[in-house]
């Protein structure tokens, strides 16, 4: 056989095809260690999230609970409790605050961890780094009730702690009842939410900040750039990616204005005009007052607002190249 017959056979000689994949319950097996760690959470997720889908068909209903599990025997309405909703008296006090409330949180609540951890990404003495990292940690693990009554406690007019510092420094005459005032609950409300929520948000942004590369700092070092000039040209820009993943998220809960944090802290009445929120709302006449097709049909409007700027939100991020999908 000459060189050039040669050559052509082996062109012509089909090539081995690579073995075909395994299947996926094979590889399920073979990471069942990893498996046995997300499952849990898929089953949490698909209990507590997909099947009560199920009950949003009550929102096109009028539902009775004397029926039971037999959800097909109530009438068929349309979108009737969607129009009372729209047209009842409350709907403009209860969206203007939820929208209100929704967006002081993300204004000031968003930016207060990214603040956070670049502060203490500065702090060198270890020691003292910790201990900050230790007290803005600890809050979040204390819940809504405990909260709560710390925040009634450092506000009564009782032996009130802001009460008692505004009279020594001659602020005030007499104590003040905050938690009775409207005009000082969404301050309140939303400061409260910082200073409970800040430190645990911030662990994310301190693990972006420490994969950093540190010969950009040793560079920009060089080249004579501040501690300040550093992390607006190298810190903030190399964690934006994170920082628009967050974004988006904090977008899309925009209509959650919150439900316990309110709910415990706006007990007084008087407070209902600047505290009501769909969540608030949604509680109220659903269990309250037993209307729960009522209830479910603002719950699913909530939903559906949600999950169009959590889309709108990640199409205008993806410009970036940074989107959750």
């Amino acid at each position: 056989m000459s060189l050039a017959q040669a050559e052509k056979s082996y062109q012509t000689k089909p090539k081995k095809q690579p073995k075909a994949s395994k299947g996926f319950t094979s590889r399920l097996l073979k990471q069942w260690d990893i498996q046995m760690m997300v499952w849990p959470g898929l089953l949490l997720v698909f209990v507590f999230s997909y099947l009560p889908m199920y009950g949003l068909l009550t929102a096109f209903m009028d539902y009775s609970i004397f029926t039971g599990s037999k959800i097909w025997n109530n009438p068929w309405v349309g979108f009737k409790h969607f129009t009372m909703f729209f047209n009842a008296p409350e709907f403009g006090t209860v969206m203007r605050n939820t929208v209100v409330i929704s967006f002081l949180k993300f204004l000031i609540g968003f930016p207060a961890p990214i603040i956070l951890a670049l502060m203490l990404n500065e702090v060198r003495h270890m020691v003292f780094k910790r201990a900050v990292q230790t007290i803005t940690y600890l809050p979040y693990f204390f819940s809504w009730v405990i909260v709560a009554g710390l925040t009634m406690s450092l506000l009564s007019t009782e032996n009130g702690s802001i009460n008692i510092l505004l009279g020594k420094i001659g602020a005030i005459d007499e104590p003040i009842n905050f938690l009775s005032i409207p005009e000082y609950f969404w301050a309140i409300l939303v400061s409260t939410n910082v200073w409970k929520d800040i430190g645990f948000n911030s662990i994310v942004f301190l693990a972006a900040i420490a994969g950093i590369d540190p010969h950009l700092y040793e560079a920009a070092d060089m080249d004579g750039a501040s501690k300040f000039r550093q992390m607006f040209t190298i810190t903030l820009p190399t964690i934006m990616p994170v920082v628009t993943i967050f974004m988006i998220l904090a977008i899309g809960s925009l209509l959650s204005a919150g439900f316990e944090d309110i709910l415990l802290l706006a007990s007084n009445p008087v407070l209902r005009p600047v505290s009501d929120v769909l969540d608030t709302y949604v509680y109220r006449v659903g269990l309250g007052s037993q209307r729960y097709s009522y209830a479910a049909a603002v719950g699913l409007f909530r939903a559906v607002i949600s999950i169009s700027l959590l889309t709108l939100a990640n199409f205008i991020a993806r410009r970036s190249g940074n989107s959750l999908w």
